[in-house]
């Protein structure tokens, strides 16, 4: 029922902004679904996120829906498609709508003209207007039929009857079309659900928006009786920018600057300091038990360990786990990291968390194994 998702751009430069992610335009782990358990597992507020698609989805409908009208019409109608009947042209042209479902050389449709249509075909005025039309040029049409087939010897009676009712093809009824899937019932509902489970106090997901954008809109649906995705439009770009100022960059952060969640980075910093603790209590134990330098050179194990694990939560990188083109998106569970920008960053970053590591537990293994040991 949606559109096909646009192509990611693999020769991107930079990191993408929030609307290429929620386009679906780029690929782990700054894609949708890595955002979508960002927005639910660390930021918290995953509503947002799910009243946005919610309403991309809404627009979806009414395209779907203004695409099975005008594929209904030109079937239903092919003689007046090919006079070019005033009818035709001011239920489809004046709306300058473009059927996207056949080659992908044509163009799609614009929000403002979906909304218009919709609005449009809703005005009780602009269907009897359109009837009316309708039915003089199909008993015009009507008529010359039965002319030509009377000079050719023909009776009525032996004829077939062509496609016949205008009503078939009028904006509210769809029954005649042989794909049809949508009704407008259904995104009546659709834009009711939305309002019902995010906008009004007390939803079940209600997100926080400004009272005078959730009353708008929840007296354009239920006074109005509108249901055109326009209606949503001051609430979703509301949304929007709020992820995009409050939740954005610290996805970016996370995902394009780290590759571990929060709660393996916790564990890390645990298991980190117990190895370094560990390390210098045996370190000191053993300079002052005497030990030969030998020996204290087992102290490099529980020293790197320490230092590796409490730079990847510094960090929030898995130096090794980058380099070999991973990413976690949740506790324990990775994914390869197809952004190409992304790799490339995670990558330098690596390589130089690598050298601190290395650095450090060098600078700390030399301190205690080179120290003269003296037993107390």
């Amino acid at each position: 029922m949606s559109t096909p998702s646009p192509t990611p751009d693999l020769h991107r430069r930079r990191l993408p902004n929030l609307f290429e992610v929620l386009s679906r335009r780029t690929l782990a782990p700054v894609d949708l679904f890595s955002f979508y358990i960002y927005m639910r597992d660390q930021q918290r507020s995953v509503d947002y996120l799910d009243f946005w698609l919610d309403v991309s989805q809404h627009m979806s409908l009414c395209r779907h829906y203004v695409r099975e009208l005008r594929r209904s019409v030109l079937i239903d109608t092919p003689e007046l498609d090919k006079s070019g009947s005033k009818r035709t042209s001011q239920l489809l042209d004046d709306s300058q709508l473009q059927d996207v479902s056949g080659p992908s050389t044509e163009k799609p449709l614009q929000d403002h003209q979906v909304t218009a249509y919709l609005r449009r075909a809703d005005d009780p005025s602009n269907h009897s207007h359109t009837n009316s039309q309708s039915s003089a040029q199909s008993r015009g049409s009507s008529a010359h039929r039965g002319q030509r087939r009377q000079s050719m010897g023909r009776t009525s009676a032996s004829t077939s009857p062509r496609h016949a009712g205008d009503s078939s093809s009028s904006p509210g009824n769809l029954s005649s079309s042989p794909n049809h899937t949508v009704a407008r019932a259904d995104i009546r509902a659709s834009a009711e659900k939305i309002l019902y489970s995010y906008l009004l106090s007390g939803a079940e997901r209600e997100i926080i928006i400004p009272q005078g954008i959730y009353l708008a809109i929840q007296h354009a649906i239920e006074q109005d009786q509108r249901d055109d995705p326009e209606v949503f439009d001051a609430a979703k770009d509301y949304v929007f920018q709020a992820m995009e100022r409050d939740a954005f960059p610290g996805f970016l952060r996370s995902k394009a600057l780290g590759n571990i969640v929060p709660p393996s980075m916790m564990l890390r910093l645990i298991v980190g300091l117990l190895a370094l603790f560990g390390a210098l209590w045996t370190g000191f134990a053993l300079i002052f038990l005497n030990y030969s330098r030998v020996t204290r050179c087992w102290l490099i194990l529980p020293f790197t360990v320490g230092v590796y694990l409490l730079a990847s939560h510094q960090y929030m990188l898995d130096p090794l786990a980058a380099l070999a083109g991973f990413s976690e998106y949740t506790f324990m569970s990775w994914s390869r990291v197809r952004e190409p920008f992304v790799k490339k960053l995670l990558r330098k970053r690596s390589i130089m968390v690598l050298g601190v590591v290395i650095i450090v537990d060098l600078i700390l293994c030399l301190l205690f194994i080179l120290v003269p040991g003296k037993r107390l």
